[in-house]
């Protein structure tokens, strides 16, 4: 029998920098969530009203993220189970229920944000009334999901190549925008703020970060994609998979730091503060001509199509691990889809919904992150990918920031 292409790796029988082309994949599936629309409406309102003050924020959240990538990957690679199946072994059934309905609700909120930045992106470049642009992404998300059945390869070149379709979209508008690159330099390793707005606005960027559904999802991603026969196995596919996750995320980054600085380059030089998407669209055409518009709407577009579906193999997931249930693919993606089809049908305004959509999520995020954390630094669940005291230190510094944030938003959201 044929070996396949990574056992031919870890066997060393291929060399050099070829070696981690098998691995690639998982982390850029999960780095969907990172780049969802929601993301858009911060990183925008941050560069606009504060020009590149900000940026490292961006940064900081994203070593955050390599963190916590790192760890749902390892769990799936050590255990060969998901983070839903390992919480479902170690907590009561109760429990496991209450983790699985809030974590329904997670990727409801998602795909709130997610259909509603795919169809406004839609209307930006086509004129198309809201709802039927919502129900023109709903058939693009089933022909997305349509590739998972041709296999995994098939569905991580299908979300990476619609990646580097919203990199090559920002790295367009970024040129035109010729920024201040020495001020982008200082804002990227300069923390600091002004005033108090802008603590807020930082706090949203951080605490919005980290999804929890992209969490649950890296773990199922790499639990059977390529099976250590042994402990030293499982460590090498960790290492080259972290490769994956840095790349990954590197490029996440760059997407968002790329949107902010947009923003400072085109609106803050201005005076000009813009915290809605169509705003944004069109001083984008009025400041920089329309192919720069098209650009920004196109990476929407992509970005909330790529996004929703990842959400609906996220729910897949989470089903499966906490309660041993299952639906076709086909159906969880309808059934989940009509709540934002309802929101937008009902006429409320893009950008309020997806604030409401971060609330939701705030909510759900310390119920994915502090049960990875604790896994991870278990040796009887983990073996010899057990975390570095260092490493369990880190995590939950990010998981006490993280959830802190988050708390503040919502409290914010709701009181404020």
């Amino acid at each position: 029998m044929a070996k396949s292409s990574a056992e031919a790796v870890l066997d060393g029988d291929i060399k050099g920098w070829r070696r981690i082309l098998p691995f690639l994949g998982p982390a850029f599936i999960a780095s969907v969530a990172y780049i969802d629309p929601g993301n858009f409406a911060t990183n925008i309102t941050a560069g606009s009203q504060y020009g590149y003050l900000l940026l490292w924020v961006i940064a900081f959240s994203n070593l955050m993220a390599v963190l916590i990538q790192s760890l749902s990957a390892k769990l799936g690679i050590a255990t060969g189970k998901n983070l839903p199946e390992v919480a479902r072994e170690h907590f009561s059934k109760k429990t496991s229920i209450f983790l699985w309905i809030q974590a329904e609700l997670v990727i409801i909120a998602t795909d709130l944000a997610e259909f509603i930045g795919a169809a406004l992106g839609l209307y930006l470049l086509f004129n198309i009334p809201m709802l039927p642009a919502a129900l023109i992404t709903a058939v693009g998300s089933f022909a997305i999901l349509e590739l998972q059945r041709r296999g995994f390869r098939a569905f991580e070149a299908g979300i990476s190549g619609m990646v580097l379709i919203v990199v090559l979209a920002f790295a367009f508008q970024t040129f035109l925008a010729q920024p201040n690159w020495g001020e982008v330099t200082i804002g990227m390793f300069t923390p600091r703020f002004t005033g108090v707005d802008s603590i807020l606005l930082a706090t949203g960027i951080l605490g919005a970060t980290v999804m929890p559904h992209a969490i649950y999802l890296h773990s199922s991603l790499t639990q059977n994609r390529i099976v250590g026969r042994n402990d030293s196995e499982k460590r090498r596919i960790f290492r080259f998979e972290f490769i994956d996750i840095i790349i990954a995320m590197v490029i996440a980054g760059a997407i968002n730091m790329s949107m902010l600085i947009i923003a400072a380059a085109v609106f803050h030089t201005q005076g000009v503060v813009v915290e809605d998407l169509d705003i944004a669209y069109n001083g984008l055409k009025e400041a920089l001509g329309p192919m720069a518009a098209v650009s920004f709407g196109l990476g929407l577009l992509i970005a909330g199509l790529a996004s929703s579906s990842v959400g609906t193999l996220a729910g897949d997931v989470v089903m499966q691990g906490f309660i041993r249930k299952k639906i076709p693919l086909y159906l969880r993606r309808a059934v989940t889809m009509l709540p934002p089809l309802v929101i937008i049908a009902s006429g409320v305004n893009a950008t309020y919904a997806l604030v409401l959509s971060q609330v939701i999520l705030s909510f759900g995020i310390a119920f994915a992150l502090v049960p990875l954390v604790m896994f991870t630094s278990k040796r009887d669940i983990m073996g010899s990918l057990v975390n570095h005291r260092i490493t369990t230190i880190l995590g939950w510094i990010v998981v006490a920031i993280v959830v802190t944030l988050n708390l503040y938003l919502l409290w914010q959201t709701v009181f404020g």
